[in-house]
């Protein structure tokens, strides 16, 4: 039978992340990252599968009240805080924790007439210069919200890291010594960690660690660097829906982009980007058929690629192609296209067919 494009969901292989994540940093509580769809493998489904976890991180309130309505009840925070006034009572109603990173939120919370106080994780900027108060600032908000009726206490004080990812980088460094210089004196938690940050700084774990990517098992380090133990939990797949011979000096696709040097096989593959296949995968990226890889060729489609068969091939219209997963790393796929495994898990559209392992 036919298949059309498919993102296969191995929820076993997300908890062997999530235990691993658990033995790599053994004292710390886990925030699970589930913003943007849980990065493709879906909210809900992804929650529902990490029963262990102590909260879950979202980046929006809709993404938070998507989690309520699903029957979460855990502890959510929400990692960009929230965006209005308005949204104050909502965060109260649904139990929702938020993050604080700037004076209209502070004021916002401190004015606020609330029935029950809300847990706060206030965000110090440590060096990556992209979200949370200037450490001067730490004083006057952690004294306002200490004293504050609407802020249920302790808060959490948080950072991110900016260049985690590379391991012999002296920015994460300086931004750990910042960040215990600031919080020392402060006994309360803290959380620093993201995924590299798990597993290349344990001194950067504390008493929350907040992995994203890594639960999905995808490494956050460099490609080439491997990471022991983690599994994927996506497996994109379509099938082959055409074959036919082209020869030498014909052009395959859009602009005739790729022109054969010789004659050889092609085949069509179902998936494009209108499924979230990266429109700029360059000639050459790899797609699994029948246990061996193949090239694309030409210009990604809306709804199909070409890849070389070539003239011993076996293959046959229906056969399943893998366009990334355990066999094939979206890592490596996203070399092709000149981007990162985030980006492409993100961008699996609403018409893949989810299919559970």
């Amino acid at each position: 039978m036919l298949r059309t494009a498919t993102a296969i969901i191995d929820l076993e292989a997300l908890s062997s992340n999530y235990r691993l994540v658990q033995t790599m940093s053994p004292n710390s509580k886990i925030l699970a990252v589930l913003k943007a769809n849980g990065y493709g493998h879906g909210l809900a489904r992804i929650a529902n599968a990490l029963p262990a976890a102590d909260a879950f991180g979202v980046a929006r309130i809709d993404e938070a009240l998507a989690l309520r309505a699903a029957g979460i009840v855990k502890p959510i925070v929400l990692l960009e805080g929230f965006f209005a006034e308005t949204d104050i009572d909502i965060l109260a109603v649904n139990n929702l924790q938020t993050i604080v990173h700037n004076t209209q939120q502070l004021d916002a919370i401190i004015n606020a007439n609330l029935e029950k106080p809300l847990k706060v994780w206030l965000k110090i900027d440590t060096g990556m210069h992209r979200l949370g108060i200037n450490p001067e600032q730490l004083a006057h908000f952690y004294r306002a919200l200490s004293a504050s009726k609407n802020v249920q206490q302790p808060i959490v004080l948080m950072s991110h890291l900016g260049c985690a990812d590379e391991k012999g980088n002296l920015a994460t460094s300086k931004q750990i010594a910042l960040f215990n210089k600031l919080t020392d004196d402060l006994s309360i938690e803290k959380s620093l960690a993201n995924s590299a940050g798990v597993l290349a700084w344990p001194e950067s774990h504390y008493q929350w660690v907040r992995p994203g990517l890594l639960l999905y098992g995808v490494s956050p380090l460099p490609t080439g660097v491997a990471v022991d133990g983690i599994l994927p939990v996506m497996t994109l797949q379509s099938s082959l829906i055409a074959i036919r011979e082209i020869n030498a000096g014909e052009a395959v696709g859009y602009g005739g982009a790729w022109v054969s040097d010789k004659k050889t096989t092609i085949g069509v593959v179902a998936i494009g980007y209108g499924d979230g296949y990266p429109r700029h995968a360059s000639n050459g990226t790899p797609i699994l058929i029948n246990g061996r890889r193949v090239p694309l060729i030409g210009r990604v489609s809306m709804d199909m690629i070409t890849v070389d068969l070539g003239n011993d091939k076996t293959d046959d219209v229906g056969d399943i192609a893998t366009l990334w997963g355990k066999e094939l790393p979206v890592e490596e796929i996203a070399e092709f296209a000149t981007t990162i495994p985030y980006e492409l898990l993100c961008n699996i559209t609403r018409r893949v067919h989810i299919q559970l392992a």
